[in-house]
């Protein structure tokens, strides 16, 4: 399977709710509905918001694996606002939001190739933190799985509704 990166635009913004959408499904069926909540995320309009403001923001990609969009993940400058009360990291950073893969392609590296990207692009923009936050409940899988794609841990927060999250960072 060839998985190949190319740059998202506001068209592909259904794309990526239905890859959101297709989490919460594959989370929701394992019983583990603390990250996303178990309804389907394109029926919150905020999010699809948050997803035109960080994708007008920054840089966003979607993964295709054999011509099929696969996995996609954005890049901006700055965490989201959520995360103003932690303390700004002292240099230029790339942030990572809205990392998801179709559940049809888990297991083939699509994650771990749009996080390579995004490390790849950090370092060609001169820049050398790459900062990333996510859902550190439950059986804490999804940071180790960043910590296996070259993270380590920096802060830890509650969100909103006790939620707990962990910021991660790589240098690139």
């Amino acid at each position: 399977m060839e998985i190949m990166i190319r740059d998202a635009g506001p068209g592909d913004i259904p794309v990526i709710l239905g890859m959101l959408d297709g989490c919460v499904e594959w989370l929701t069926a394992q019983g583990r509905t603390g990250q996303w909540g178990s309804k389907p995320l394109s029926e919150n309009p905020k999010v699809a918001e948050s997803v035109a403001r960080d994708m007008e923001a920054g840089d966003a990609f979607i993964a295709e694996a054999d011509g099929v969009p696969a996995g996609t993940l954005t890049l901006t400058d700055a965490p989201g606002a959520y995360l103003s009360h932690l303390p700004p990291p002292g240099e230029p950073e790339r942030y990572i939001h809205w990392l998801a893969s179709d559940r049809r392609f888990k297991g083939h590296g699509v994650g771990s190739t749009l996080l390579a990207h995004a490390a790849e692009t950090t370092r060609r923009a001169g820049i050398s933190l790459l900062r990333v936050d996510c859902y550190a409940g439950d059986d804490g899988k999804l940071v180790r799985y960043y910590e296996n794609n070259g993270f380590l841990r920096t802060e830890t927060y509650t969100g909103k509704d006790d939620w707990p999250g962990q910021v991660l960072a790589r240098r690139v």
